[in-house]
């Protein structure tokens, strides 16, 4: 029987990193029904209540995420990060195969840094490594940093990983650029391309809107709150525009940090909000509107999965590269600098080839779920032990 551990900021109240643990597990309990299944996590409670999971958290000191402000804090943080040397360690040691789910765990396009979670990814890489246990990065996203300590401490963590394969070529040519040996790896769908496509009719004239708490990427913390300001802005004078023009707007979020954002769109413009918890439930009420702009990663590809015509307001170019890929590559907007004049055009356009667009998406999500299950297939050899 296989001990199979499962590993990331799960849990957390990001939308994204939960549906790609969803559709591993999918996997693994329909492929590998006898496998034992943990998990080290950033939300243990949450991710042991809804899958199932024996779930210990991915730090020692329950402040990690917080700025530390005081001697006390800053003290915790600093024996957290040699506590979870052995604690890491010891779970590893207890793992026959350790998988990292998807997710955008060798990527910087957010504020990030390298005692975050890049130091913990370094310390379970380690660990496999000394204790003779396996741990795969499958279909994760990368990009070149340009921070050298978090670049130092991403490239080692990638290197020390026995198995890499990635959501898209940008993510493989940033590890190759940053110095990695990409050789041997491969260049799959999202995780979440395996998730069920549930079935429901959209309501003419109605809109999701998408939108974050961004504030920039690690280069841009000088301006995080000029950045934030812009694009609340632009996003608002977008929405507004929707709802005078007699469309329905269902606003959705894919982090427990976006919801004032959604909160201050609400309250200016009159459009409602989703509850969705999950990439299913956000799924569910994406596939009943008739079109979708958005920010976050897994937001505008929850829209694509479900063949909805989709303009990506993106802060990255796994953004654009999604779009690209599945059809759409000219319907993209720079969340740094939302022009909501020309995001409007842009949704015109949109709305206007909405029958062709359907029809692509559905060709590029059958090739997108034939892919992923050669994914699937390869990880299924990893833990058979198969060279």
């Amino acid at each position: 029987m296989s001990r199979i551990g499962l590993f990331g900021l799960l849990g957390s109240g990001n939308l994204g990193n939960d549906g790609s643990l969803e559709a591993v597990l999918r996997y693994l309990r329909t492929e590998h029904p006898d496998a034992e299944l943990h998990a080290m996590c950033g939300g243990p409670a949450a991710v042991s209540a809804r899958f199932g999971l024996d779930a210990v958290p991915l730090n020692w000191y329950g402040g990690e995420y917080r700025t530390a402000s005081t001697v006390r804090s800053i003290a915790a943080k600093g024996l957290g990060k040699l506590v979870d040397v052995v604690r890491t360690a010891a779970w590893v040691r207890r793992q026959d195969v350790v998988i990292v789910p998807g997710m955008g765990v060798l990527e910087a396009t957010l504020p990030l840094r390298p005692w975050g979670f890049p130091y913990s990814l370094l310390l379970l890489c380690a660990a496999g490594r000394l204790m003779g246990t396996k741990v795969a990065l499958v279909s994760v996203g990368a990009n070149v940093i340009n921070d050298r300590a978090t670049r130092a401490v991403v490239k080692l963590a990638a290197r020390l990983a026995s198995y890499r394969s990635y959501r898209d070529e940008i993510s493989r040519d940033a590890m190759r650029a940053m110095g990695v040996d990409t050789s041997r790896d491969d260049v799959y769908p999202d995780l979440a391309f395996g998730l069920p496509v549930p079935s429901a009719a959209a309501t003419p004239g109605t809109v999701g809107v998408g939108v974050m708490a961004f504030r920039g990427g690690n280069d841009d913390r000088s301006r995080a709150e000029e950045i934030y300001r812009s694009y609340v802005d632009g996003m608002t004078r977008f929405v507004r525009w929707l709802t005078e023009n007699g469309r329905q707007v269902r606003l959705f979020s894919g982090d427990e940090v976006d919801r004032p954002v959604v909160d201050q769109i609400v309250a200016e413009t009159g459009a409602t909000a989703s509850q969705a918890s999950s990439l299913d439930d956000l799924m569910r009420e994406m596939a009943a509107v008739d079109a979708v702009v958005a920010t976050r990663y897994h937001n505008v590809l929850c829209a694509l999965r479900v063949c909805r015509p989709t303009i990506s307001v993106g802060y990255a170019a796994k953004n654009q590269v999604l779009l690209a890929e599945m059809g759409l590559g000219e319907f993209t907007h720079p969340a740094r600098s939302v022009d909501a004049a020309q995001l409007i055009e842009q949704f015109i356009e949109l709305e206007r080839r909405s029958d062709e667009l359907k029809q692509t998406l559905a060709q590029r999500n059958a090739v997108s779920e034939q892919r992923l299950k050669q994914q699937f297939a390869a990880l299924s050899a990893i833990v058979e032990g198969k060279p």
